[in-house]
């Protein structure tokens, strides 16, 4: 669920490429002194520490396609680009080098080994 090595680097990268697509889309189109541009700066720092990466992307694409929509003109390929890698992030999830995979993580669950009264009872 949490991939490590290259694939879960790559989807480092990944995470970084999309905070940094939002970042720079939304500086484009409404500059660095709103309210807007606070919420992409909070959405895009905690993309790249990977915490709760799957509804962040979610929320990044919609700023995308919001842009997309607002501002089409022949230099919109990059809003489809920042659409692709949000959506391939919020599919393919955050990787082992995130907050989500400390928190949800694989967890292990140790059970204690079956003594002769368990199997005793068990064949009654």
């Amino acid at each position: 669920m949490f991939p490590e090595g290259g694939p879960g680097l790559a989807l480092l990268l990944l995470r970084l490429s999309v905070a940094t697509l939002l970042i720079i889309s939304t500086v484009s189109r409404y500059g660095m002194h709103s309210l807007i541009f606070g919420g992409a700066i909070l959405t895009a720092a905690l993309l790249t520490v990977g915490f709760l990466t799957p509804f962040l992307s979610l929320i990044a694409c919609g700023f995308a396609v919001m842009n997309l929509v607002i501002a089409f003109h022949a230099g919109t390929y990059f809003y489809a680009f920042a659409i692709l890698d949000a959506l391939a992030l919020m599919l393919l999830g955050p990787g082992a080098y995130s907050i989500d995979a400390r928190l949800f993580g694989r967890k292990v669950t140790v059970l204690p080994p079956r003594t002769d009264r368990d199997r005793h009872s068990l064949s009654q």
